[in-house]
């Protein structure tokens, strides 16, 4: 990819024309530009990284930001969600303290959902408010994390319970940062771009189908072309529904998620993000059916694309035995319920999301259901 793709987010609360995504190879060169223009008597500058993803490209981030000026605070985590806690939050904090960050100064997350999630919260914390740009290293970061301005932890009892909203001040996306990934995160990333196609494109689902032995080698021109058209949809959701308000807005994002992430809550987060959401997807396809929303294809069309870029589609074995009660006691802890009623995000078709309010009891019967009528 030459050119730089831009694609404006236009959040009144990032400033008067909202945020730029910034997609392309060597994009990460403009960081200078969107530090300074976020915090022009900015000094120092706290970057939040985790160890993979510093070992490989830390070198060159900072070289890029003392060139401008800028003197680096640093603070590297342990990759994985294990680091989305309270603790690492505040280890974080800690070290911007130390490093003399000031009310005028600005943050930079680079590097997976993790860190963005982590970096985000951490900006809208201290001092009560620092811009941060977002620099995602990893696919599903890059096509969904960084995008829409959502920052948060884990709490024991569900995933990114205790957060807030953090709009960033850019986010720059650079295809060649995924060259290091390995063939599980993208496959993971994956998953994210399928749900925003199942959501609003049947174009973008058909290219991504199309296009999944190419995703799975990374091939810059591809990868770079798909996550433009995720980050597209994505961003133009968020736009009209940034705090999540309207009852069929932002709210559809949570396609997959609601089951997706009961189940990484329930694997204690062994099992990837986008490998939980790819079970969620299906469970959402099994559900619809189950509903009378949409026909048996939609789950044929669902399994299809998630097995062609390497994801799980089995969902038996999170349907059985102990394994269901701890996705049950998940599902009871999800943010978006209502008295015993959660909303919950089906499909009558591609592109056709359904907005409904199910209870946890009625979710887990009416999966199964559904894969008894495909």
């Amino acid at each position: 990819m030459t050119a730089i793709v831009s694609i404006q987010v236009p959040v009144p609360q990032a400033g008067p024309r909202g945020y730029p995504v910034r997609l392309g190879s060597g994009v990460v060169a403009e960081l200078p530009s969107h530090l300074r223009r976020a915090a022009p008597r900015a000094r120092r500058v706290g970057i939040l990284s985790d160890e993979t993803v510093f070992a490989h490209h830390g070198d060159a981030l900072l070289a890029i930001v003392r060139d401008a000026g800028l003197e680096p605070v640093v603070h590297v985590i342990p990759p994985g969600e294990a680091s989305k806690t309270a603790a690492v939050l505040g280890g974080c904090l800690d070290a911007w303290v130390a490093g003399g960050l000031a009310r005028s100064d600005a943050a930079v997350a680079f590097g997976g959902g993790v860190v963005g999630d982590l970096g985000g919260l951490a900006a809208h914390l201290y001092m009560r408010g620092i811009p941060i740009v977002q620099c995602p290293t990893s696919l599903l970061a890059q096509v969904d994390a960084s995008t829409g301005g959502k920052v948060a932890i884990d709490h024991g009892a569900a995933k990114n319970l205790i957060g807030a909203f953090e709009f960033p001040a850019a986010v720059l996306v650079d295809p060649r940062w995924l060259a290091t990934l390995p063939a599980h995160e993208l496959a993971g990333g994956a998953a994210e771009m399928v749900k925003h196609a199942l959501l609003f494109s049947p174009e973008h689902l058909d290219a991504l189908l199309r296009h999944a032995p190419l995703v799975a080698d990374t091939e810059p021109e591809v990868l770079a072309g798909l996550v433009a058209s995720s980050v597209a949809l994505k961003a133009a959701c968020v736009a009209a529904d940034p705090f999540e308000r309207a009852p069929a807005g932002r709210v559809l994002l949570n396609l997959g998620h609601t089951v997706g992430h009961a189940i990484e809550a329930a694997s204690d987060y062994a099992l990837g993000h986008g490998q939980a959401v790819a079970l969620g997807l299906v469970a959402a396809a099994r559900l619809s059916r189950a509903q009378g929303l949409a026909a048996p294809a939609l789950i044929g069309r669902v399994t299809a694309v998630l097995t062609a870029l390497g994801l799980p589609t089995d969902l038996e074995a999170w349907l059985v035995g102990p394994r269901l009660e701890r996705v049950r006691a998940a599902l009871g802890h999800d943010k978006k319920r209502s008295g015993d009623a959660l909303t919950y995000i089906a499909l009558r078709d591609v592109g056709a999301p359904q907005v409904l309010s199910l209870g946890v009891d009625a979710i887990l019967t009416a999966i199964a259901a559904g894969d008894a009528g495909s």
